[in-house]
């Protein structure tokens, strides 16, 4: 089986997309198929950093096209660097693809199914979505003045036949599943496949865990969030509950990671007072174990609006660790049902911090 993989960041990369892809591209490769990736010479964290256009590692053939290098932190800028990578990805595809191959393309940059399936269509392969979120429904639940209900509408239309001609779209849970057959996809071409965290996570006794220590922590009960502070999860709530608890000195609320929301976070936490916040930025995925298993419980977020476009990807590692949850967002929603079915956390609703 010869399979094409397409999302904008690939291995080396840490980002949550990338280490997804590289797991299965690499495992495909291990059992002898023949496996390429198109992607960009970017680095999630380091837009200015610029990889090689062609590498092979572990027998997976990456071809990096040339795009803009704007990043993440401005929309103008990252929407420039998703129409270059769509005008360098469909040049590429034209040359890679190959009639009955199997092409799969996952949602990042938003809309990339649209150029894959043109050029799928034109070659003869066969294509699979591979969805993380559902575009541009996240985009016009957050606010983007751009996607009113009628260019909503318009880039909804051209996303929903990407969507009908693939052999298979692969979705995150059963919300969004019933999205995507609200769209027109029939069932038989929806599969639900959760995302996972690598095979080497596991949890880690607070006894043995380096990074305690090493961060100050080893008396203290850590409430961590772990990954990207994004535009799509809530902070507010849990910020009110660490200013609920700011006189318990044995309680620390750690935050890893990046993201659009983070300078919020911190300039709250300043402006409330609040000295039981510690910051510290991504972990090397190969201490992925010490890090998540610094925590005594974690949190998880979801904005109510984003409820079956996005599932929190976060989940799956703090599950490998065997941390208990702390959802803030929906009670409805995909996180909650699996809290409630595995007994392994509890949900709050937003604003309710008293409840936490």
């Amino acid at each position: 089986m010869r399979v094409v993989f397409v999302n904008r960041y690939f291995f080396p990369d840490s980002s949550a997309t990338s280490q997804i892809l590289t797991d299965l591209a690499f495992n495909l490769a291990a059992e002898n198929h023949e496996v390429e990736v198109v992607a960009s010479r970017q680095l999630y964290e380091d837009p200015a950093f610029q990889l090689s256009s062609y590498d092979v590692v572990r027998n997976v053939k990456i071809h990096r096209v040339r795009t803009t290098r704007f990043g993440r932190m401005s929309l103008v800028g990252r929407a420039i660097d998703y129409i270059t990578f769509y005008l360098s990805l469909l040049l590429s595809l034209c040359f890679i693809l190959k009639r009955g191959d199997i092409v799969v393309a996952k949602t990042d940059p938003p809309m990339v199914s649209v150029i894959v399936g043109l050029v799928a269509k034109c070659k003869g392969a066969k294509m699979i979505n591979w969805l993380q979120d559902i575009f541009p429904e996240v985009a016009s639940s957050l606010g983007v003045s751009l996607f009113s209900s009628p260019v909503t509408s318009i880039v909804k239309s051209i996303r929903n036949w990407s969507w009908r001609i693939a052999i298979n779209n692969v979705v995150l849970g059963e919300r969004m599943a019933q999205l995507v057959y609200a769209e027109g996809v029939c069932s038989n071409k929806v599969t639900i496949i959760p995302n996972w965290t690598g095979d080497k996570v596991e949890s880690v006794a607070h006894d043995a865990n380096p990074l305690r220590k090493q961060w100050g922590l080893s008396d203290k009960f850590v409430i961590e969030y772990s990954g990207n502070m994004g535009r799509a999860h809530e902070f507010d709530t849990l910020i009110e509950l660490a200013s609920q608890l700011r006189d318990y000195s044995d309680i620390v609320f750690l935050f890893i990671g990046d993201g659009a929301n983070k300078s919020y976070i911190q300039g709250r936490v300043t402006e409330l007072g609040l000295a039981n916040f510690e910051f510290k930025g991504y972990q090397p995925r190969e201490e992925l174990s010490y890090s998540l298993s610094v925590g005594d419980v974690h949190v998880v977020s979801l904005l109510p609006a984003l409820e079956g476009l996005i599932v929190p990807s976060k989940l799956y590692g703090v599950a490998a660790v065997g941390r208990p949850v702390l959802f803030f967002g929906d009670a409805g929603g995909e996180v909650p049902l699996i809290l409630a079915r595995e007994e392994c956390g509890i949900t709050v609703g937003i604003g309710e911090s008293e409840a936490g």
